[in-house]
């Protein structure tokens, strides 16, 4: 494999990302990943009572059989690919790194709702904001939906750009697409309720450890972007470092948390799930009130950070 083919793959799936988007389809890697989990759970799941070493022993057989499935199926691809020349390689190397990340995703769905909040459609920001977090949306102020389509922007930024391009750097495609069937299972199985409880902590606990390098990355790399974008990079310094420890994940904070500091607003605070009331430590302080231009600034860093990390990566694969 020529090096410099290989090295721009991602490039040309960012490229690829900023012109076709996320496509919403039955047929998305990302939506087939969620078939694999549904169906080793549908026979890995208990049916009966059984202790909760069991059930977490079920979970990690489950992690291990979708780690497994989504390997060979990508491998094999790649495989064939490969046997069909450098181009064809390139190609499919390409989709694959393409159908891991979601730059142009996060940044449709935030700036619709940019839109709607400068259009003083309330009713309809609440809606559009409720297909992208889990909290209810139904009673949130303008700045309440500002804040939570920051905060999403911000954390996808490392599980959905920066965590599948750093696996490609060591497993090529095959990492990208691997981290992204870690990833699924989290968002499937890592929930602390009655079903999910023991059996998805394995998936949970993964997903924190696959997630633990990259988000400390973006951090570094929102402070560059910061910076870039003449934006206070050194309180993006100050208070992704002092806040990101109060997140609930052990790396969601590295993101928020440096956004907040980078524009001088305070996320985190009160969210209701269901009804139920639950409080998110501060993370910034609230210099100023979060609007919809602050949605607009958190998309231009997450780009900015996207695109210093593919050249970056890129860069590290020619010399390596």
């Amino acid at each position: 494999m020529d090096i410099y083919i290989y090295a721009m793959i991602p490039v040309a799936a960012l490229i690829v990302d900023a012109i076709y988007g996320d496509p919403r389809s039955n047929w998305h890697p990302v939506v087939l990943i969620g078939k694999v989990i549904s169906f080793w759970e549908k026979y890995l799941y208990p049916k009966s009572r059984i202790s909760n070493y069991k059930v977490i022993s079920f979970g990690f057989i489950e992690v291990l059989l979708v780690f497994l499935t989504i390997g060979v199926i990508t491998g094999v691809l790649l495989f064939l690919a490969k046997l069909g020349g450098t181009i064809l390689y390139f190609i499919v190397g390409t989709i694959i790194v393409y159908f891991t990340i979601t730059p142009r995703s996060l940044t449709r769905d935030g700036m619709e709702i940019y839109h709607l909040l400068r259009h003083d459609d309330i009713l309809t920001a609440r809606q559009r904001l409720s297909w992208i977090v889990g909290r209810d949306t139904d009673k949130l102020k303008e700045d309440e939906i500002a804040r939570g389509t920051i905060e999403t922007i911000a954390e996808n930024t490392t599980d959905g750009i920066i965590s599948p391009l750093f696996y490609f750097i060591f497993l090529g495609p095959l990492g990208a697409m691997l981290y992204r069937a870690g990833n699924t299972m989290d968002s499937m199985l890592g929930y602390k309720n009655e079903r999910y409880l023991y059996f998805g902590r394995v998936a949970a606990r993964f997903d924190d450890v696959l997630n633990y390098i990259p988000a400390r990355i973006t951090y570094i790399l929102f402070i560059i972007a910061a910076f870039l974008l003449r934006l206070d990079w050194k309180n993006a310094i100050s208070i992704g470092w002092r806040d990101a420890p109060k997140h609930p994940s052990p790396n969601g904070g590295y993101a928020e948390a440096t956004v907040a500091g980078a524009m001088h607003v305070r996320l985190g605070g009160y969210n209701y799930y269901q009804g139920e009331k639950e409080f998110r430590a501060y993370m910034g302080e609230p210099d100023e009130i979060i609007t919809a231009k602050h949605i607009k600034c958190c998309i231009e860093l997450m780009y900015v950070a996207t695109i210093l990390f593919v050249v970056i990566e890129s860069i590290i694969l020619l010399v390596w």
